[in-house]
């Protein structure tokens, strides 16, 4: 792995990996959800899977695999979107953990990387088998490589580098996709905040829409609401303006009271438009909440069980288990 500068979030992703795949840290329980002001959504035309980008609890993962795994499951998430620590996973690992979730009748669909999952060679090998042994459909590129993004971090790139950086790794992330194919799976990009801007060079156009513009369209644009919401992007309009490719969403909540510890429902995002314009035009196929931060005396398992219930109060259909069936008959 090539060595590069990593931001908060890698560093916190790659100082998991040393833990092993532990099978008897202690996941705290959840505290009971209370009521919050969420207001009930009518039924959408089917119940899509709702996933849980395991960054959201990245402490409990980081000491135990298998039971955090578990204990996600037992919440009723139907998917979990496995990030950077699950690259250095062994295979025997990775098969452990694929059959923790076939027990509980869990599924990985997507999983985020860094560059080298998107470069041909060792780490670009790993990652795809890893990915054939998980299920996984998405490998999504969780930020822009510093000769793409200027070295900052994520959430601003006053660096950012120029229109032609940013095509080059639209080129890169173009010629993965054709790899990719190859193995049943294609590539993806998640944005943050800084893409919502453009490049230092200027231009007409926003940094996303120029990855938009520059990959086929089976390429992902897997929107992130909650970092689009704080930079006064619009989520809907973005949707509505790529149809058929926004295909997962990670349902970050963010608030101008609470910013990132916002819990799902209990933000400024316009949530009712976002899963009409989704559901409607978007391609969504299913969704992933992502917590970002926790709210005061709240740790990451019992904010994703809260997250889940007020899910389940605006979209009172997820009350009820998915049957995977209606989905894939096969």
């Amino acid at each position: 792995m090539k060595p590069h500068t990593i931001s908060r979030r890698w560093f916190l992703a790659m100082t998991g990996v040393a833990i092993p795949l532990a099978l008897g840290a202690q996941t705290a329980a959840p505290a009971d959800p209370a009521a919050a002001p969420i207001t009930p959504l009518p039924p959408g035309p089917k119940r899509l899977p709702l996933g849980l980008e395991m960054y959201s609890v990245r402490t409990s993962l980081m000491a135990d695999v298998p039971k955090t795994v578990k204990a996600v499951a037992d919440q009723g998430y139907d998917i979990m979107e496995f990030y950077a620590p699950y690259e250095m996973w062994t295979f025997p690992q990775a098969k452990l953990v694929r059959s923790i979730m076939d027990d509980h009748g869990v599924r990985c669909l997507s999983t985020h990387n860094h560059i080298e999952s998107f470069t041909p060679g060792d780490g670009m090998s790993k990652a795809i088998e890893l990915c054939q042994i998980l299920g996984v459909k998405y490998m999504v590129m969780a930020t822009a490589p510093d000769d793409v993004s200027g070295g900052t971090n994520m959430r601003a790139f006053p660096n950012a580098n120029t229109i032609d950086d940013w095509k080059r790794l639209c080129g890169q992330l173009t010629t993965a996709v054709a790899t990719l194919q190859t193995h049943g799976m294609t590539a993806g990009y998640h944005n943050h905040q800084a893409e919502w801007s453009k490049p230092r060079d200027g231009g007409d156009q926003r940094i996303v829409e120029i990855l938009a513009a520059n990959t086929p369209k089976e390429f992902l644009m897997q929107l992130d609401v909650g970092t689009c919401v704080e930079v006064g992007g619009d989520p809907v309009a973005w949707i509505k303006s790529n149809p058929g490719r926004i295909h997962v969403m990670h349902c970050k909540e963010w608030g101008k009271a609470k910013g990132y510890a916002s819990v799902f429902g209990e933000g400024d995002s316009p949530w009712k438009d976002i899963f009409a314009a989704a559901e409607s035009v978007g391609g969504i196929e299913y969704y992933l909440i992502e917590q970002e931060q926790y709210p005061p005396g709240l740790n990451d398992m019992a904010t994703s069980a809260l997250d889940i219930a007020n899910w389940r109060k605006m979209r009172p259909e997820y009350k009820q288990p998915l049957d995977w069936k209606t989905l894939d008959p096969s």
